[in-house]
């Protein structure tokens, strides 16, 4: 039997004004989510269990399989294992971000103008984090590159307690009480002012601003964690797993699950992404061993959180036409037994610019149904159905059962 996850990141949300007072998924032509809506299993599903934060990395954790209330030990570690950085039990980590604030003579007095310093490159951002590095670390402390805006700061046999805030939460809104506090806050608020000094005046920053692009001229840390111990996937599952995104994180978990990581050429992470060669690199590992693909793409949650209604709707169509539809003809063809399930991780309403923690549609799709019902893959829809998933992390034996 193969079993396909195509997750779109943050596709879920709330009205948008601009669209009539329709969220992105009413307003978007989407045929294929529609037609495993109509004929397979649809409802809501709770992702985000009660007292935890809406973010991808416990969302995400929750479709893998594994309940984040036993799980989870942070983002950042979860980020660290994709990049290859060995970490030891009493390490401590967390994500650091290359962002623009605004340009005031004192941190404190700033305002979060984007949280991913205009989608930076890699390269530019490989630069400047180990500028950084080089000028600001110490024995114990290292600042290691990631992409793009996405990095990971270390530190050796310390303690978790910090307070931090996600800086996607507070875009366009005073740095003002949230710069970090509680335990670590002394030593990341140093990096934190000497790199808004540091980087105003680096030549990547100044060729993007001669260029009309937002500078990365900050850091911001956040998602403090240890390192994860994740029973493998196949022992959990009794499946071959592959995992295909642009993202750390999503990588991350994949690699701490011992599944096989397939990264794509021209996959971003932005609505820019190259859906087709995702949609080919699940085909490829079904064709060759796994029982199971979990494909994930970034683009709607990106749109969400910059507040872009037009590119949420279009990423949400690409996903359809350009990543679902290949997927299911194949599996319509490959000669076995097969469960397809469409869904976000969690919403990004593009009204507030964030993750928010109701539960999500998802449509559940295995070979052969033919419910028949009228229906259309929307979050209000899937609310009247009736049909309720209290725990996200039951998905996997879902697919996996008969129905």
């Amino acid at each position: 039997m193969k079993l396909a996850v195509i997750l779109g990141d943050g596709m879920a949300d709330w009205a948008v004004e601009a669209l009539g007072g329709k969220t992105p998924l009413e307003v978007a032509q989407h045929p294929f989510m529609d037609r495993f809506a109509r004929d397979g299993e649809f409802g809501l599903v709770k992702t985000v269990p009660d007292g935890m934060k809406p973010g991808s990395d416990t969302a995400n954790l929750s479709v893998f399989g594994y309940d984040p209330v036993r799980y989870y030990t942070g983002r950042s570690p979860l980020e660290a294992a994709s990049l290859g950085i060995d970490l030891a039990e009493s390490d401590v980590t967390y994500r650091c971000n290359l962002v623009t604030l605004s340009d005031e003579s004192d941190i404190a007095d700033t305002t979060m103008v984007d949280y991913s310093a205009g989608e930076i490159s890699t390269e530019e951002a490989r630069e400047l984090i180990e500028f950084l590095d080089a000028r600001l670390s110490s024995e114990g402390v290292r600042l290691y590159p990631g992409f793009s805006y996405r990095h990971c700061f270390v530190m050796n046999h310390a303690e978790t307690g910090a307070e931090l805030t996600p800086p996607h939460d507070f875009t366009g809104k005073l740095v003002a009480g949230k710069l970090p506090s509680g335990k670590n806050a002394e030593l990341l608020s140093h990096w934190m002012k000497e790199a808004y000094v540091l980087l105003k005046d680096h030549p990547v920053n100044l060729a993007r601003v001669a260029a009309g692009k937002n500078p990365a001229n900050a850091i911001w840390f956040w998602g403090e964690g240890r390192r994860p111990a994740l029973t493998p996937f196949y022992e959990k599952t009794g499946l071959h797993g592959a995992v295909i995104s642009a993202v750390d994180l999503i990588q991350g978990i994949g690699q701490c699950a011992g599944m096989q990581v397939v990264k794509v050429e021209g996959a971003t992470g932005t609505f820019e992404t190259n859906f087709t060669g995702k949609a080919a690199a699940a085909i490829d590992v079904l064709k060759n061993g796994a029982d199971f693909v979990y494909l994930h793409i970034e683009a709607a949650d990106e749109c969400g959180h910059h507040g872009q209604v037009k590119e949420k709707v279009y990423s949400i169509e690409q996903i359809d036409s350009q990543v679902i539809k290949p997927v299911f003809e194949y599996l319509e063809t490959c000669g076995e037994d097969y469960a397809i399930l469409v869904l976000p991780d969690h919403p990004t309403p593009i009204q507030i610019r964030t993750h928010s923690a109701e539960p999500v549609p998802f449509a559940l799709y295995r070979k052969g149904d033919s419910a028949g019902r009228t229906a259309r893959y929307t979050e209000s829809e899937a609310k009247a159905t009736g049909v309720f998933v209290g725990q996200g992390y039951r998905m996997i034996d879902r697919m996996k059962s008969k129905g």
